[in-house]
Order: C-alpha cells, then sequence, then structure tokens
C-alpha cells in the first residue's frame, strides 16, 4: 500500500508548512447553518488561519479539519455560522 501523500502549502512569512485547509469546501458546508455570504466568508477565513497558525494541531496532535470543525459545530444550542463559530472557540478554552 502506497503512503498516503499529505497536501502542504507555505502559510506563514518564514514558509513553514502545515497541511492544507480547504476553505472553500468549508465554506460552502456553514451553509448548513444559514447565515450569509459574507459572513460564512469571514468564518471559514478565521478557521483557515487558525489552522494555518499550527496551534491546534501543536494542541491537539492533529492537523485541523473542516468537518471536524463543523461537527463541533452542530453541538452548539442555535445560531448562524459567526454564532456557532464563536460558541465552539469558547469550548476550546
Amino acid at each position: 500500500m502506497a503512503p498516503v501523500e499529505r497536501v502542504v502549502t507555505p502559510t506563514d512569512r518564514h514558509g513553514d508548512t502545515h497541511p492544507a485547509f480547504d476553505e472553500e469546501s468549508f465554506r460552502d458546508a456553514l451553509a448548513e447553518f444559514g447565515g450569509t455570504d459574507a459572513e460564512r466568508r469571514v468564518v471559514a477565513r478565521q478557521a483557515r488561519d487558525l489552522a494555518d497558525s499550527g496551534q491546534a494541531e501543536s494542541d491537539r496532535g492533529a492537523p485541523l479539519t473542516g468537518d471536524e470543525i463543523v461537527r463541533n459545530m452542530r453541538d452548539a444550542p442555535e445560531g448562524g455560522p459567526a454564532t456557532r463559530w464563536n460558541w465552539w472557540l469558547g469550548a476550546l478554552d
């Protein structure tokens, strides 16, 4: 069996690489929670920034994925993408 190839892209000014976060697919998945296109773009950009920072991967030992974020956002009591995103970020603390 061939090894799985990880897609990496330079994501910071030092040229460090992190697993690619599919911002477009994540933004599309956010439609499940309603909201405006602009709201979904902002949340997707913030999720990309979090993934690119490497902090979540460092804390958890695994790259952050859009699917994982959406699953966790479903646990929020209510609200659109921004409300659920903020709830999830608060739950991380």
